[in-house]
């Protein structure tokens, strides 16, 4: 099976190193023709305007392709991208998740920590960095993960999007559930 990480910017090498950890032969996608020949993609966290900028029309529109058909992760700035509805600023969004969701909604470089949050009900480690918040959830977009009472990771079908980094953590538990919906379908 292979999984795809976007490697435009953000810390790509971090995903890539845990999903390889769990066994998954990793793909390091840097062209939209490489979307061709993956089962799943992650989407890394970053700055989301620039990831816009760097993939182009075409980058764009073969992406949201990919994400409509095939099993789509996407953490931080990824789970911006993911949304149907992006706030401060507005952007143009993927439109895979329908969520509402606020860039650097809980403060700058400066405010970013590492808190402890419930994932499938069960405590698990959270590293938030310049995060964005989920502020709306649109019908049958179901809660994996919270933080107090934030929902933090999200999914709808074979989408899932989390705003914090679950690759800064040692935990790999978020992304064996993202490669056994890959390989499920569900899990």
């Amino acid at each position: 099976m292979k999984i795809g990480v976007l490697a435009l910017q953000g810390d790509f090498d971090a995903h890539r190193k845990r999903l390889e950890e769990l066994g998954a032969e990793v793909v390091l996608v840097k062209k939209p023709e490489q979307l061709d020949d993956i089962a799943g993609l992650v989407i890394p966290g970053g700055e989301s305007s620039t990831f816009l900028n760097l993939l182009g029309k075409e980058g764009f529109a073969k992406l949201k392709g990919f994400v409509r058909m095939k099993p789509t992760f996407g953490t931080c700035a990824g789970a911006i991208l993911l949304a149907n509805e992006v706030e401060n600023p507005k952007q143009v969004g993927l439109g895979a998740l329908d969520i509402t969701i606020r860039r650097n909604a809980y403060g700058r470089q400066v405010d970013s920590s590492i808190r402890e949050g419930q994932f499938l009900h069960d405590p698990i480690e959270m590293v938030f960095i310049r995060a964005p918040k989920i502020e709306r959830l649109g019908k049958d977009v179901e809660v994996v993960a919270t933080e107090g009472r934030d929902p933090v990771m999200v999914r709808k079908g074979n989408t899932l999007a989390a705003t914090f980094h679950p690759e800064l953590s040692d935990d790999s538990r978020i992304h064996q559930y993202f490669l056994d919906l890959v390989t499920n379908g569900k899990h």
